[in-house]
């Protein structure tokens, strides 16, 4: 008797508001990973400020979500963080009439909602950038920021790599 192995779907999700300088970080990084190509069983989306969207993709069944995203952790512009999540911290049921904005679904509602519905993926993980600027209506990324999309990708590939391993869930 064979033992087989199937392969592990990924899905890269890059978010953020493309018309907020640096919050277009995500967004950004997706589409480049995209153009650069990916290994099989991964698939990248650019959700923009979709978040309901990114939502139910994510319940389509994906072993991992590996989420691309500005936000500010008080660093300096450009710096990159890596955040794994776990299912624990998003956990408990929606309250009964508590209502959830389709237009103001931020990574950390979109965990929120995913994990109420039981959709959570086997890993997740958050690959962040540190914004310059996001307040002000604008276009294209800071040059702090750009800088780090390069690096982000390194790392989002090493992610990648890793997901694709039975190892990266613990069996």
């Amino acid at each position: 008797m064979s033992t087989r192995t199937f392969e592990k779907q990924i899905l890269v999700a890059g978010v953020g508001n493309a018309w907020l300088r640096d919050d277009a970080f995500g967004g950004e990084a997706a589409r480049r990973l995209e153009r650069d190509g990916v290994p099989s069983g991964v698939t990248v989306m650019d959700f923009g400020t979709s978040g309901l969207d990114l939502a139910y993709e994510v319940m389509r069944g994906y072993d991992a979500l590996i989420l691309l995203d500005a936000s500010r952790q008080g660093e300096r512009p450009g710096t990159l963080f890596v955040i794994e999540p776990q299912r624990d911290q998003f956990a408990g049921a929606l309250e009964d009439g508590e209502a959830i904005d389709p237009h103001a679904m931020d990574p950390h509602t979109v965990l929120r909602f995913v994990s109420a519905t039981g959709g959570w993926p086997g890993k997740v993980v958050v690959i962040g950038c540190e914004p310059g600027e996001v307040d002000d209506v604008g276009l294209g990324l800071t040059p702090a920021v750009e800088a780090a999309v390069e690096r982000a990708l390194t790392l989002v590939r090493e992610t990648i790599a890793t997901l694709r391993t039975d190892a990266a869930y613990g069996g």
